[in-house]
């Protein structure tokens, strides 16, 4: 059976923690981004974030029904992140693109956390009003609502996909960061002309190239294939006219 998780209003302490503090549910994600930050993905467990609030860990479900419901918590939070600081312009392509690069920013923000959370669905409200938004952009600006929800399936599961991808990198160690960035300059630049002409002729571009994330370019290429759908049904309608 599913264990009941006390409504918000119904479950705020009457006495602080021990470190003065009132827990909310806003609290606990709060902290547990934190603890993803300092111990990674494995360390987030309910003894140590009880241990970082100053409660006992057994409080932390009168707030979340398991680590599980904690983790699409997080995942939510990261989501709406997103929206906190962006803002439509009524330009469609340009506010899908600048959403995207939000929601990216936001995953990339907490690399722990994106590696924990990119995957999932959270059903929660700022993860749907992401959902809503985008959705809206794509049939305010006259798409069919079977392209739209193609092209926002496709849209946001790039945005997590290239935010779990370059998330993971980010989360590496300092040392083997650099070491896989240096690679394009210590092997790939290297490599005999005879046997790899492509890359040799390329080496100088790769090496400047490949430490960032494709991302960008890639939504690009997403949004102007959806631009090209959006003119392609503007004229059939006004040649059906």
């Amino acid at each position: 059976m599913t264990k009941q998780v006390v409504p918000e209003t119904a479950r705020r302490r009457r006495r602080p923690t021990r470190q003065g503090t009132v827990l909310s549910e806003r609290l606990i994600v709060e902290t547990a981004l934190r603890v993803l930050r300092e111990h990674g993905t494995g360390g987030l467990t309910a003894r140590r974030l009880g241990t970082a609030l100053g409660a006992d860990p057994s409080t932390l479900y009168r707030y979340f029904a398991g680590m599980d419901d904690l983790t699409r918590a997080i995942g939510d939070e990261l989501m709406g992140r997103a929206l906190d600081n962006w803002s439509a312009t009524g330009e469609w392509t340009a506010d899908l693109r600048s959403l995207g690069l939000a929601i990216h920013s936001s995953y990339l923000a907490h690399p722990q956390a994106a590696a924990l959370t990119a995957s999932r669905v959270t059903g929660r409200p700022r993860e749907i009003a992401v959902d809503e938004t985008i959705i809206g952009i794509l049939r305010t600006a006259g798409l069919p609502d079977a392209t739209a929800i193609r092209l926002y399936h496709a849209f946001i599961d790039l945005s997590l996909a290239f935010a779990a991808l370059d998330a993971g990198a980010l989360a590496l160690a300092e040392e083997a960061r650099t070491t896989d960035e240096e690679m394009w300059t210590s092997t790939y630049a290297r490599l005999p002309a005879e046997s790899y002409p492509h890359i040799a002729a390329t080496a100088g571009l790769l090496a400047a190239r490949m430490p960032h994330s494709a991302y960008p370019v890639v939504l690009d290429t997403l949004l102007a294939n959806a631009a090209a759908q959006l003119a392609a049904v503007q004229a059939a309608s006004t040649t059906g006219r």
